[in-house]
């Protein structure tokens, strides 16, 4: 843009030289007809009067293209002015966006460089830390299940309240006994059925079970009547 304006400017310069060249031209016959006889001729009036004219119109023209050279001149400097203080201006920007572009390369697993390794080894840290902070405050699900023990005596000698006493001796964290009733067999014999609800990842049902066919003087076995998670 700048190059089609030196051009115009160039263009305006010549045609101004011109009329320049035309006006004086112009001066020149006005003298040559002052030279003439002073005996009163209406050709030669009118020919001077349109001289003077065609002088005065090109005058106009020439204060024309002056105000114009001038003018564009004067906007070829302001665009010239302007690129550096926008290339200025442009200069933050570029180096926001390499700063930019530079972080996002950060690796955070390993660098040549000894500073840019001890740069991502603390990102790294930091970021293990906020992770492991917002970690501890989430609550835990915990597993737990609800079982229902059918425990079977040897016969109908067997002391109950004693067996049942064995049971709950048994203890364990994620262990919590539940109420416990007796149920008829048959021929007097009754069992006991006894309720607990364990966590699963503590407490195991076959562990459970074992632990209870230890009491051998009151147990003979140990179903599983019921089994939901909690």
């Amino acid at each position: 843009m700048s190059a089609l304006i030196h051009e115009k400017i160039w263009l305006d310069k010549n045609i101004y030289h011109d009329a320049e060249r035309d006006y004086y031209e112009s001066l020149s016959k006005m003298d040559s007809v002052a030279s003439l006889a002073g005996v009163p001729n209406t050709e030669l009036t009118n020919k001077v009067t349109n001289l003077e004219k065609e002088n005065s119109e090109l005058k106009k023209t020439m204060d024309d293209l002056r105000k114009l050279v001038i003018s564009l001149q004067a906007r070829v400097e302001t665009l010239e002015s302007s690129k550096p203080s926008q290339a200025k201006a442009e200069a933050p920007k570029a180096a926001a966006k390499e700063a930019e572009d530079s972080d996002d390369g950060v690796d955070l697993f390993g660098s040549d460089d000894e500073e840019e390794s001890a740069e991502a080894a603390r990102i790294r840290e930091e970021r293990l830390a906020a992770y492991n902070a917002k970690k501890s405050k989430k609550p835990v699900l915990i597993a737990k299940s609800n079982i229902i023990l059918d425990v079977k005596p040897w016969d109908d000698e067997t002391d109950m309240k004693a067996l049942e006493t064995a049971v709950r001796n048994i203890t364990s964290d994620g262990l919590l006994w539940g109420a416990a009733k007796l149920v008829p067999l048959a021929y007097g014999i009754h069992k006991l059925q006894i309720s607990c609800v364990v966590e699963d990842d503590k407490v195991s049902v076959d562990w459970l079970t074992e632990e209870i066919e230890k009491n051998e003087d009151f147990v003979q076995s140990v179903d599983i009547a019921a089994f939901n998670k909690v």
